[in-house]
């Protein structure tokens, strides 16, 4: 049965359907309109779709509404790359996802790629080969797109039509570049600024809609809605349409980039940064991507790739990425020591480093300004991108994240260390699996399975076409259980044939997954391999996906009860230049700090002024913290007891959770340092929720 658990979301249980659910499914069935009667017409067929045009392969009213539950459904993609042609200078990715002038001129190569392909040099990076193709697109398409060929148009609009029809209810479209890659590639059309490239596609996104809205008559008609909020989404799903979210992956946003160590950007620049960001309708985003910058670090690549894009930092940073030792389960990718031609670009007597084999990670953390920058997306309800940050850096926006409580984080296509997986849930996150093969990612989804069922979520995926990085291959045509057409939707309503575009008919058993369109075949070939629980968690998807996002919009900041209150403790650290007082780590800024002297049994005492009801204690600690300790309450300041404890303490930003218990005076007794010095906290906050 499906029950409502004490977060409001609603879940899976392993019983039987009660006599009541089905009373109330038999009088929705009576009562409510059928789909026929509902529809009125073929509302999904647009009256004025251009000629030619590529075929959708799908037949069937698309499911409206919500479930017995009133629960929306439907698959989430929650990392696409819709516009990512406009990026990386215009000529990395050739093709667009739709044209004014048609789909012949949509779909068409590079012009550098013609005639054969011999100047593709990107395709020839990572393609490997000599990166030769046929490079006509339309109407032919022998070469491309493919599920190997990483420079060619995968997402173009009816193409994401077809997923839209067979089930997919959610899109994150990801505006996408990188300006480092784009200075060093030898073709482009534009110049390699950033937010330039952002507002353009952004841009283009909204002419999208616009373009697919004229095909059903104006203005709101489309199927392809861009969403602001978690409320219009939940109506655009329920109407039966595609919700799309507007994301940001970039290496260097707002300009926050870091030379030597020095970085390019201020608050102030944050904070414009992400009004406008927000100002254009995104609502997630990545605050660092490949390179490390001034915001975080990031997690490494690997291989020959890990070292061109290693070059890339030093092109950018003038420094390589440096490793240090783990100090947990979770660490970053390995680096690696293959060979890249992107060496040659180094300046004479420069080389790539080595690295130890056991320190894989990053050095570089959430840096000062990256937890500005979380502390404003948190402000403007925004949804926290954590793939591709460092392990260090993933741990300390996770800290920041759970001592406010606040669920707005993401992980969206298998860039995190799969040791944060219930941290993420924990906290009312969103996960989705890379779009891996059916084998893979059935694998993937089935050993995490137990943790979606214990914290009632659904699962997505991300497609992250068009974001270079390789798509399921083909299982073969005598492959077990391989998809047989044409099959039926996953909610039954509609039939779903081979995808025809041009001459070519694509068939995801000996063509794997080349382009957008191919989803729903491939979550068919996910159900064949993996079984029906798998496409059922992915179907709660939509739902989930939106209970983070509105979860995140209803946030509020908890009242710190410790800010401005009065403090003593049992010793300051004596310093001409500098006061280290116990009021140090009340008032409201991690520019100060409290210290007591360099010995065990030391205690700080916040007067709250009044007794309060006490269920929550943060504590910021400066890096001598205390490995062993003690959160104390007392109403009277004279009688004390222990709330929470912990001898296991490792720094950062702890998070103490405690049944509530009226408190005047909160003490935080310290029994045993975890360095040689004292115990310093930059802050501690104090809440009654």
């Amino acid at each position: 049965m499906w029950a409502v658990s004490r977060t409001g979301r609603t879940y899976r249980g392993r019983r039987h359907v009660t006599v009541v659910s089905l009373l109330f499914l038999v009088l929705v069935m009576a009562l409510g309109p059928t789909p026929s009667s509902a529809a009125g017409s073929d509302w999904w067929i647009p009256s004025a779709r251009p000629a030619p045009d590529s075929q959708i392969g799908v037949t069937g009213e698309p499911f409206k509404g919500v479930n017995a539950q009133g629960e929306v459904r439907g698959f989430v993609d929650a990392h696409d790359h819709l516009m990512a042609n406009e990026g990386f200078g215009g000529r990395l990715i050739c093709g667009k996802p739709f044209s004014e002038a048609g789909i012949a001129d949509a779909l068409k190569d590079c012009p550098e790629h013609y005639p054969d392909g011999s100047l593709a040099i990107f395709d020839y990076i990572t393609r490997g080969g000599d990166g030769k193709h046929d490079p006509v697109g339309w109407p032919t398409f022998k070469d491309w797109p493919a599920h190997d060929s990483l420079t060619h148009q995968q997402n173009y609009y009816a193409w994401v039509e077809r997923a839209w029809r067979g089930g997919q209810r959610v899109l994150v479209n990801d505006l996408v570049t990188n300006g480092v890659i784009c200075s060093v590639y030898f073709f482009k059309d534009r110049g390699c600024d950033e937010m330039t490239s952002i507002r353009l596609q952004a841009k283009l996104t909204y002419d999208l809609q616009a373009y697919i809205d004229r095909m059903y008559g104006g203005t709101g008609k489309g199927w392809f809605r861009i969403v602001t909020d978690s409320a219009q989404a939940r109506s655009v799903i329920e109407q039966g349409k595609l919700a799309v979210v507007l994301g940001v992956e970039t290496s260097e946003p707002f300009g926050c980039k870091q030379i030597l160590d020095v970085p390019q950007c201020s608050k102030a620049d944050i904070d414009a940064g992400l009004d406008e960001l927000y100002g254009l309708g995104v609502r997630s985003m990545f605050l660092c991507h490949k390179f490390d910058n001034a915001l975080c670090g990031v997690r490494f690549d690997e291989g020959g790739l890990g070292t061109a894009i290693n070059v890339g930092q030093f092109l950018s940073t003038g420094t390589f990425w440096k490793t240090e030792k783990c100090t947990g389960p979770q660490h970053d990718n390995p680096i690696g020591t293959a060979v890249s031609a992107a060496e040659k670009d180094l300046p004479a007597g420069v080389a790539v480093p080595a690295y130890a084999t056991d320190a894989q990670c990053n050095t570089r953390g959430l840096t000062d300004l990256g937890e500005y920058a979380v502390r404003g997306m948190m402000k403007r309800k925004m949804m926290l991108e954590i793939d591709h940050m460092s392990v260090k850096a993933v741990g300390r926006a996770l800290d920041i994240l759970e001592a406010d409580s606040y669920p707005g984080v993401i992980s969206s296509h298998s860039w995190m260390d799969l040791n944060w997986t219930e941290r993420v849930y924990g906290v009312g996150g969103f996960i989705a699996q890379y779009m891996h093969g059916s084998e893979g990612f059935t694998a993937e989804a089935k050993r995490t399975e137990a943790l979606r069922d214990k914290y009632h979520v659904g699962y997505g995926y991300g497609t992250d076409m068009n974001g270079v990085g390789g798509w399921p291959a083909p299982r073969g045509a005598d492959a077990p259980n391989k998809v047989t057409y044409p099959f039926r939707s996953v909610d039954g309503g509609s039939v779903i044939d081979r995808q025809t575009t041009g001459q070519r008919t694509w068939d995801l058993n000996t063509d794997g997954a080349a382009h957008y369109g191919l989803v729903p075949d491939w979550i068919e070939d996910i159900r064949l391999v993996g079984g029906q629980d798998v496409v059922d968690d992915l179907f709660r998807g939509a739902e989930s996906y939106l209970d983070t996002w509105g979860a995140a919009e209803r946030h509020r900041a908890g009242v710190d009860l410790a800010r401005g209150a009065a403090a003593t403790a049992s010793s300051a650290e004596w310093n001409p230049f500098t006061s280290y007082a116990p009021g140090r780590a009340v008032d409201g800024t991690r520019d100060t700090r409290w210290a007591s002297d360099w010995s065990d049994d030391q205690w700080l005492r916040i007067d709250l002024g009044d007794t309060y009801l006490v269920k929550r204690v943060t504590l910021d600690w400066e890096r001598a913290y205390g490995k062993s300790y003690r959160i104390e309450l007392s109403t009277d300041g004279t009688t004390w007891r222990t709330a929470w404890s912990t001898d296991s303490g490792d720094g950062g930003l702890d998070t103490a959770r405690f049944d509530g218990s009226p408190a005047r005076y909160v003490r935080i007794h310290g029994l045993d340092r975890g360095t040689d010095w004292g115990y310093s906290l930059y802050e501690v906050g104090v809440y009654g929720s």
